[in-house]
């Protein structure tokens, strides 16, 4: 075996997974309202060294230096100035993503914008979704308006609607609305293996979307199940999901694995900023070479099935491929 190891040459000759720039997404934090601490349109996010919150104009640029960088698209998540229980934010025409949608287009018309479907960072309560008196999600009430934010980021000029939110029937109610809208042609990338995990934390500093009670297991699914993962996404399949994702992605190439096999629709692992933080905060320690690590578990998460990767290491790697070319 260790022939066909001997050189560069040869390990290239023979190598199986292919990782380049084109299969990478990256997430921005598009803030209404910027903090004290920002200058030139950036927030840092102190638990997530090297990303900020960006203002309309910080998040063009941004935009425009992953299109250079030759990233396959950027996914936006809105970081509202005001909230309410309904999240009635998410929706707004005028709302925060839907104003960086129509900004980056406008500048940037090649750009692949990928946009977040979820009220948790809209509501006061931060659940994804509307509340019952006994402060328990309901349901059936929160995919209208999964379904008409879907539609105002599509009119807004999203490419990609990617709800994440775990209500049971969104992606139908979805994809109902969207082409009842004349959006037909918009594709649903479909978060159907989000897990209750505790690698989230970062994000939810970044997007203020912590739950102010209680927490998301009722919703999101248990770490421990594989099985139900996969349910979940043929569920998504026959409800007319384009795409699949699994989040968090280091933990969990099995399901991107399994689901793979299941599907045969492309799938996207969600490399979360937990994910990204430990790698950060190991590097800085000066623990873990961090261009040979990041490169190592994008790779591994391509090796399991991932056509698509979401990951805040997004430009950094890009730098890197482009530097071994």
């Amino acid at each position: 075996m260790r022939r066909l190891r001997s050189s560069a040459g040869l390990r290239g000759l023979v190598r199986e997974t292919e990782l380049r720039a084109g299969q990478l997404v990256l997430p921005m934090f598009v803030a209404e309202r910027l903090g004290p601490g920002a200058s030139d349109g950036r927030e840092p996010i102190a638990t997530m060294p090297g990303v900020a919150r960006l203002s309309l104009s910080a998040a063009v640029e941004e935009a425009r230096a992953a299109a250079e960088l030759g990233l396959a698209a950027v996914m936006l998540f809105g970081v509202p100035a005001e909230k309410d229980a309904h999240g009635s934010g998410a929706w707004d025409d005028e709302g925060v993503v839907q104003l960086a949608t129509r900004a980056i287009k406008q500048a940037l018309p090649g750009v692949l914008v990928m946009t977040d479907v979820c009220l948790c960072e809209y509501t006061t309560h931060g659940h994804c979704g509307v509340l019952r008196a006994d402060d328990s999600v309901d349901n059936d009430a929160t995919l209208e308006l999964l379904a008409r934010t879907a539609v105002s980021h599509a009119r807004a000029g999203a490419a990609v609607i990617a709800p994440s939110d775990m209500m049971d029937g969104r992606v139908g109610a979805i994809r109902e609305e969207l082409d009842g809208e004349g959006f037909t042609d918009v594709p649903i990338l479909a978060y159907s293996a989000k897990f209750a995990s505790a690698f989230y934390g970062p994000f939810r500093d970044a997007a203020g979307s912590t739950p102010a009670f209680g927490d998301r297991r009722g919703y999101q699914m248990d770490p421990a199940n594989g099985r139900e993962a996969v349910r979940e996404a043929l569920l998504d399949v026959s409800e007319g999901a384009d795409m699949l994702m699994v989040k968090p992605a280091l933990a969990y190439g099995d399901l991107i694995a399994a689901i793979k096999a299941a599907t045969q629709l492309p799938v996207a692992a969600y490399n979360v900023s937990g994910e990204y933080a430990m790698v950060k905060a190991a590097a800085a320690a000066g623990y873990l070479d961090e261009r040979a690590t990041v490169l190592e578990i994008l790779t591994s998460l391509r090796r399991a099935g991932a056509d698509t990767v979401i990951t805040y290491h997004a430009k950094e790697a890009a730098q890197w491929l482009a530097e071994q070319s």
